[in-house]
């Protein structure tokens, strides 16, 4: 008997439908066969679905059984699976009636019958509404992803006997309530606050400038400066995602498996922090089936990398072009795939290999050649695209050492936050009718004659500084975009000298 179940394929960030066909033959050679996966995952699946089904007290009796998962050249991965398979086997056995309305399943089983928590249902639920499905069954671990998307009934299934017996009638699942993404949205405090770091007025202050405008910055310094520190509190002060950045966000963590489970919709801007022994697929993305990588996962939030000269040359150069254009794209005999990868760099570094060059306390103990090789890890053209430059010194003991009952303690996070909001809906309003530039780091150089108008001061500043400093020409536009964020949080219509001078001043010291 043939059987067919609707279930979906995840491909780059969208979820494609296919049509699982099972055929359950009494005669022949006893045999289990699954086309249209790759080898290895359809043995695995088979030994999965075949044990599932036996542990939920159904007789698995002897039989040709066929699977295959239309259209073939779709490339398929994963174990969702799992889920349509068994069930279009057991319709097939006779043990299901499936003639009644479209539905998805999708999800994948443990060998005593239950579901395990299975990636990408967030995108399931997303394509069923485009199809006009109504209902979607999928573990109850992972349900809460899809709860977000209206118009769908997700079936939080706990095990395959409870979907056996919600089809046969004999005990219901209730399908979850549908969960509005505004409450879903609600505000979270930050892990690190500004406040809780003495002293780096100078970097907070430059951080402050990145975060309202979405610029790029590099920070150099010794050990224990608190570079990383700053780094993981800059993600604290970005305004909260909005409710479009958040479902892009979701997509990308529900994909890549990071929702946890019982988990919605992603709430807190992106941190991600890889280690420099990544991987060049794992930073950018990529494999036989293309996936994200750290550069999407960090999406609308901030990407951390420490210990930038470590990370490999290959990896470092691969950043150029998400960089420039906010996306990667990685193309595969299948076809291409684009994943968004809209991120703030903070990069961080120590001067040198023992990090103490240039300290006034610690004598550096490497040689010239050492410094050099170190530096020349870092080349023009990635350090070009990063926006600000910033040397962070270690902090006066003073200062740490401050008593609480005179000392003034720094500013706190939300305040800054409070700030960076206000630069940002300057902006929302200044690009309301432009397409795809949510902050002034996404300006092209054409907008800039028209968003970035500067005064007559500070156009000959700026000129004088290119010419001094010989500055390339993506330097003299990128400066710019940090004198226009500048301007902003002044509150200034247009881009006067002084605006210009502390962007130079971020700038032209590691020229």
């Amino acid at each position: 008997m043939l059987t067919k179940v609707s279930s979906v394929a995840n491909y780059g960030l969208k979820a494609v439908e296919i049509e699982v066909e099972v055929n359950v033959a009494e005669k022949g050679f006893p045999s289990f066969g699954i086309v249209g996966i790759a080898s290895k995952s359809g043995e695995e699946l088979k030994e999965r679905v075949k044990t599932a089904i036996i542990n939920t007290d159904i007789d698995f009796r002897p039989m040709k059984v066929t699977v295959n998962l239309a259209p073939a050249d779709l490339p398929k991965d994963g174990s969702g699976y799992d889920l349509p398979i068994a069930v279009g086997i057991l319709s097939s056995m006779g043990e299901l009636d499936m003639t009644r309305e479209k539905a998805y399943f999708y999800g994948e089983l443990s060998l005593d019958g239950t579901l395990r928590h299975t990636r990408g249902v967030f995108l399931l639920a997303v394509l069923a509404k485009e199809q006009g499905i109504k209902n979607i069954f999928v573990p109850r671990l992972c349900a809460n992803e899809a709860s977000v998307v209206e118009g769908v009934s997700v079936y939080p299934v706990d095990s395959l006997k409870s979907l056996i017996l919600h089809l046969r009638g004999a005990k219901k699942i209730v399908p979850l309530e549908t969960v509005i993404v505004e409450e879903v949205l609600s505000d979270i405090r930050p892990e690190f606050d500004f406040g809780e770091i003495l002293g780096q007025e100078t970097a907070k202050r430059a951080l402050e400038i990145a975060a309202s405008g979405g610029h790029n910055i590099f920070m150099m310094g010794p050990p224990g400066s608190g570079k990383t520190m700053l780094s993981r509190a800059t993600a604290g002060i970005l305004p909260d995602l909005s409710e479009r950045e958040s479902l892009e966000v979701t997509k990308i963590f529900s994909i890549t498996g990071n929702i946890p489970a019982g988990g919605s919709l992603i709430r807190l801007r992106p941190f991600r922090c890889p280690h420099h022994t990544t991987s060049l697929v794992g930073l950018i993305g990529g494999g036989s089936i293309p996936h994200p990588g750290e550069v999407s996962m960090a999406h609308r939030g901030v990407l951390f990398l420490d210990e930038f000269p470590e990370f490999g040359r290959n990896s470092l150069e691969a950043l150029r072009q998400p960089l420039e254009d906010g996306s990667v794209n990685i193309s595969r005999s299948a076809g291409s795939i684009s994943f968004p990868a809209q991120f703030m760099l903070v990069a961080a570094a120590n001067p040198c290999p023992c990090g103490f060059l240039g300290d006034i306390k610690k004598e550096c103990h490497c040689s010239v050649h050492q410094i050099m090789n170190y530096q020349k890890k870092l080349s023009g053209p990635i350090m070009d695209r990063i926006d600000l430059h910033l040397n962070v010194p270690a902090v006066d003991i003073n200062k740490l050492m401050l008593d609480s009952t005179d000392g003034i303690m720094s500013e706190k996070s939300k305040n800054i936050k409070l700030r960076v909001i206000q630069a940002r809906e300057v902006q929302r309003k200044r690009f309301d009718k432009v397409i795809d530039i949510h902050c002034n780091a996404d300006m092209k150089n054409v907008h800039l004659k028209e968003f970035a108008k500067l005064t007559t001061d500070a156009n000959l500043l700026l000129k004088q500084a290119v010419n001094k400093f010989n500055l390339s020409a993506r330097t003299y536009f990128r400066l710019i975009k940090v004198s226009r964020t500048i301007a902003d949080l002044a509150g200034s219509l247009n881009i006067g000298d002084s605006h210009v001078a502390e962007a130079l001043q971020y700038r032209v010291r590691n020229e």
